[in-house]
């Protein structure tokens, strides 16, 4: 029995449709306070509250291995992302701990920061998060490694596919005629499209080597958001402008957005956080230590994966082109 945290987000979706798919048996702790959301056939379903330890006892009962993908990503205050990442982190390795079960914790570039020099991470590389995000996921990797030793921790960077609401925005951008830059120079990244990333997880999950270690999972060959933005356009048959905003303006912006979304009450993907970590030249790892030690390569190239990803959102009606 497999225990997915997160099981209804982008990744968790993806990540519970390949486990159904294979027939694996399989667990999903779900929030109650969540607008219900069907799940996939077989999957089973606990309610719980990783912050508050609610559910896990039950959630974790003839479980094998964790799958833990659950936390925050946007929040209105930055302790919200110490409770969503790293006290819910705590719960659950305190559950987990001296059972022996498979614990996948997944964590995020953004715990270690951006590359230096242009020199693509190693997951040896000395953590300097730049965000309360980051910092929270970095925070959330040492409260598993003195938890839970023996678990794997992965950190994927930019992760896109069918589903996705964040380079969503983008390229709905794009298919509006306008690409939205901050002046300064082009920015590398890695990424990775969703299903590799969940083949990278159950790899994680089955390999006998994996545990106590830290991998980056990611593709080979990193990209920058102006070749991404060009890949998109081609597909889309767009010829989209480019709007270089000056870092002083995207910082304005940033404030403003941050301001809307208290009045809101709903956190968006814009923050100065964000303008700051979008300033950095490169946001690159190196994904070796899992192609040796896991024997996993992520196989979708950026345009194989934005075609497929487009086409969804196209079938979906997200995006007309």
């Amino acid at each position: 029995m497999i225990l997915v945290t997160g099981g209804t987000g982008f990744i968790g979706t993806h990540l519970l449709e390949k486990l159904a798919a294979k027939g694996a048996a399989v667990r999903a702790l779900v929030r109650r306070t969540r607008a219900p959301r069907s799940l996939p056939a077989g999957v089973e379903s606990v309610y719980g509250d990783l912050a508050s330890g609610e559910g896990i006892r039950e959630a974790l009962r003839g479980v094998d291995a964790v799958i833990h993908l659950a936390g925050v990503t946007k929040a209105l205050k930055a302790e919200d992302y110490y409770t969503g990442n790293v006290e819910a982190t705590r719960q659950l390795a305190l559950g987990l701990a001296g059972t022996g079960v498979r614990f996948v914790h997944v964590s995020s570039l953004a715990a270690i920061g951006p590359a230096q020099d242009g020199i693509a991470l190693t997951e040896d590389a000395a953590p300097h998060p730049l965000t309360h995000y980051g910092k929270s996921k970095l925070e959330a990797e040492r409260v598993v490694r003195e938890l839970a030793p023996g678990a794997v921790i992965v950190r994927p960077p930019v992760v896109y596919g069918p589903r996705d609401t964040d380079v969503f925005q983008l390229l709905k951008s794009i298919s509006r005629g306008i690409v939205v830059e901050i002046a300064g120079g082009e920015r590398w990244f890695s990424a990775i499209y969703v299903e590799d990333l969940v083949d990278g997880l159950l790899a994680a999950v089955a390999s006998p080597c994996a545990g106590g270690r830290s991998y980056f999972l990611a593709h080979a060959q990193p990209a920058s958001w102006g070749v991404l933005a060009a890949a998109a356009a081609r597909i889309m048959g767009c010829k989209p402008k480019t709007v270089r905003l000056p870092v002083s303006v995207a910082n304005a912006v940033g404030a403003c957005a941050e301001l809307w979304a208290r009045v809101t009450g709903k956190p968006g993907i814009i923050s100065r956080e964000k303008v700051a970590e979008a300033c950095c030249l490169a946001w690159t790892c190196d994904p070796g230590r899992a192609a040796r030690e896991l024997e996993f390569v992520a196989a979708t190239g950026l345009e194989t994966g934005l075609a497929a990803t487009l086409a969804w959102y196209k079938e979906a009606g997200w995006l007309t082109y």
